[in-house]
């Protein structure tokens, strides 16, 4: 029996455990797992009803590290995750994406002679200043098992003297979940959804995600973006489920955007994936969306000057626009004219890297 801790510190996290999550359930005569909560950030739609839709448990541990600096997060969560391998004492230790609790709970393991798993491992944006490469580059320096989504991870970690032997090319477990969600929506009513109503008021509308600190946390950078999407908006509609601190800098900053704007909280993964699927566009600089739209086909402007996933760009059909208002607007021009690149789904992107995963875990030895 091989034991396991996934590790989780935000929603993104959880969405990518889940389907790896299910997978172990499936072989749970050679697997147990716990699922470790870090709280790095405290959601309070993290209900039962979340787990519920995810189909996983919920955490067998909250370790309740919360806010602070990038520095006291990631020492309050190494000490309680140390607690906890101590106590548990496990085979493997996996961690997914680019949050300070990957990082974290790698180091912790390591330095207890524990395993380590990286899901999404090999992605680079070449951004020193983006804390979330820092956390990539450091958690893969470690890393035992390297988990990749596409293959120019494979390039990256090979040229940073990975052993071939470690990186396994499997597909993205955001995919998978992204499928399974999309065949719970379909047994759902949706009508019941938050801004459902939304959708059904408008032929075609566009979805806004912002919430990186280059673009929400300068006054000028974000009053610029918002400019922009207030002319967009004049053309097509958009709905922006708002982070807490791009909302809190809005206010700082005196920013007021039109009514064509519709601002919301943000929302349940459910609710937010019964918008984004059908929009026209998405316009953001979250690292997911760019690949859940490249997986389902969606255009997708990303406001950044560079991405960690160059495939939803050699492939798919993300863009990046960075602030300029002339790339937003040329690129928003060719998608309202019909003439965006309706990419392709990457290699394996197919809703079966979870299995993937288990199956090479399970031919390891620990």
């Amino acid at each position: 029996m091989i034991k396991i801790m996934l590790i989780a510190g935000a929603r993104p996290n959880f969405m990518k455990i889940a389907p790896i999550a299910r997978a172990f359930d499936s072989r749970k005569e050679r697997i147990a797992y716990k699922i470790v909560h870090t709280g790095q950030h405290y959601d309070a739609n993290m209900s039962d009803v979340f787990f519920d839709e995810l189909g996983i448990r919920k955490p067998d541990y909250h370790l309740g590290a919360g806010g602070g600096t990038h520095s006291q997060q990631t020492a309050k969560i190494m000490v309680k995750f140390e607690e906890i391998c101590e106590k548990d004492k496990p085979d493997l230790v996996m961690v997914v994406g680019d949050v300070n609790s990957t990082l974290a709970c790698s180091i912790v393991a390591k330095k207890m002679h524990i395993k380590v798993a990286h899901v999404e491992a090999g992605l680079r944006s070449f951004d020193l200043d983006m804390p979330e490469e820092i956390n990539r580059m450091v958690t893969d320096a470690i890393t035992d098992i390297f988990f990749v989504t596409e293959e120019q991870g494979i390039a990256n970690l090979k040229r940073e003297g990975k052993p071939e032997t470690c990186i396994h090319f499997v597909g993205h477990v955001m995919i998978d979940n992204l499928f399974y969600q999309l065949s719970q929506l379909e047994k759902m009513d949706s009508r019941n959804l938050k801004h459902n109503e939304y959708k059904a008021g408008h032929t075609e509308y566009g979805v806004v995600t912002l919430h990186r600190p280059s673009n929400v946390d300068d006054k000028p950078t974000l009053t610029q973006i918002f400019k922009t999407l207030g002319q967009i908006s004049n053309r097509l509609p958009l709905i922006f489920p708002i982070h807490p601190r791009t909302q809190k800098n809005m206010e700082t900053f005196g920013i007021h955007p039109p009514e064509t704007i519709t601002l919301t909280p943000p929302l349940p993964y459910m609710a937010f994936l019964n918008l984004w699927k059908d929009a026209k566009l998405a316009l953001t600089d979250s690292g997911g969306l760019q690949e859940e739209t490249t997986a389902l086909g969606t255009p997708c402007l990303t406001i950044r000057e560079n991405t960690e996933r160059p495939i939803t760009i050699t492939q798919g059909t993300n863009k990046l626009v960075g602030t300029s208002e002339d790339k937003i607007f040329d690129a928003f021009g060719k998608i309202m004219a019909g003439h965006w690149r309706t990419g392709k789904k990457p290699d394996l992107w197919d809703g079966y890297a979870a299995e993937r995963i288990t199956d090479i875990i399970l031919a390891h030895q620990f």
